[in-house]
């Protein structure tokens, strides 16, 4: 049919746009986000394009929802503006009419949303969590440049390095300031190189001196050596062996059906549900009189899906620490913007229905 057919490409045509403007924005806010922890030293440099690009696939299933939303509301306003509504109504073409081919538009992206949210959004964590967990397992001198102070995790070390060879494994001129309860020591050897042994990190010194003074009794020591080993900070935890609930697989929640699993479950489930909720409140709060001006629809709009999203994420925490049950929360929030979304179409259809016929009245007279 024509009134499908034209709904659907508009529909699409804005879509595109909308996910095009969505994407640049994240991207670019992401970027900014992920060049500070690689300035930080949380993340590898070499490895900024990658986890920007395992970001950008954990915020797509919202960004699709987003997009689908503002590009329903943006499609129906413009038609009610141009008077293409009254047009349809005028035919007899109520406005839950257009709940099908919204829907018929949408589904792809409603599909591609339930795969991202179950599937990939754990596997993206999962890989983020591996790149975190091997850089923090190299070496602190192959992970500072020459001539930056750093601290150890514990914050009782500080190291320094004048310069590293080409390979980055081994520094030269190494200057370590350690302190011990009322002991400072200052170590400074020719070379050093950071070894793994298990999960213990040690710096491994060659060809230096050891100052130790004692703030309370003022006692000083100097001592020389050919080779000094000692614990470089906290014992190292692998963050793959206690992955988070976002890095489990969706089998694993349910599997595992502890509360901070089923908040996780929930939230990955409240994704698919509000896209799909969403989509119904778009066709009743994109109703706006064509005489007046400004587009204070779309911001309400945008004010739902805020409000909605902000409810997803409270239930999931709701649901982490016992407060609320996972099926209650999904039926209270989910259940309740479904009901409403239909009772605002039905609203919509039944004011303008009751309009036409009150002007047919008078044209009649």
């Amino acid at each position: 049919m024509l009134f499908d057919s034209t709904l659907r490409r508009d529909l699409a045509r804005s879509f595109g746009a909308t996910l095009v403007v969505m994407l640049t924005i994240v991207l670019t806010m992401m970027l900014i986000r992920t060049l500070a922890q690689a300035a930080g030293g949380v993340i590898s440099p070499q490895d900024v394009v990658l986890l920007l690009g395992f970001t950008a696939l954990g915020y797509l299933p919202t960004i699709l929802s987003l997009s689908l939303f503002v590009a329903t509301v943006a499609t129906l306003t413009r038609m009610y503006r141009d008077s293409e509504m009254v047009i349809w109504f005028a035919s007899g073409v109520g406005l839950a009419r257009f709940v099908r081919p919204v829907l018929r538009m949408s589904w792809p992206v409603m599909i591609v949303v339930l795969l991202l949210a179950l599937f990939v959004w754990p596997w993206v964590n999962q890989r983020g969590a591996e790149l975190k967990n091997r850089y923090e397992r190299r070496s602190d001198l192959s992970r500072i440049a020459a001539g930056q102070f750093q601290s150890s995790a514990d914050g009782k070390r500080v190291f320094f390095i004048d310069r590293d060879t080409e390979d980055s494994r081994v520094g030269r001129n190494v200057f370590v300031l350690t302190l011990q309860g009322d002991t400072e020591a200052v170590t400074s050897a020719r070379a050093g190189r950071i070894e793994l042994e298990g999960d213990q990190r040690y710096v491994l010194l060659e060809r230096g001196q050891r100052n130790e003074d004692n703030q309370r009794s003022g006692e000083r020591t100097l001592s020389r050596f050919e080779s000094y080993r000692a614990l470089s900070g906290e014992r190292l935890t692998s963050s793959i062996q206690n992955l988070p609930p976002t890095a489990r697989r969706t089998i694993d929640l349910l599997r595992q059906p502890t509360k901070p699993f089923q908040g996780e479950l929930a939230w990955r489930l409240g994704l698919v549900l509000g896209a799909a909720n969403l989509l119904l409140l778009a066709v009743g709060l994109a109703a706006t009189n064509p005489r007046r001006p400004g587009s204070w629809n779309l911001l309400l709009a945008l004010l739902a899906f805020v409000v909605y999203f902000n409810l997803i994420n409270l239930s999931q925490a709701w649901i982490a620490t016992g407060k609320a049950s996972m099926g209650g929360m999904l039926v209270a929030i989910h259940g309740s913007v479904f009901l409403l979304a239909l009772a605002l179409i039905w609203w919509r259809d039944h004011a303008q229905t009751t309009r036409l016929f009150t002007l047919g009245l008078r044209g009649g007279r």
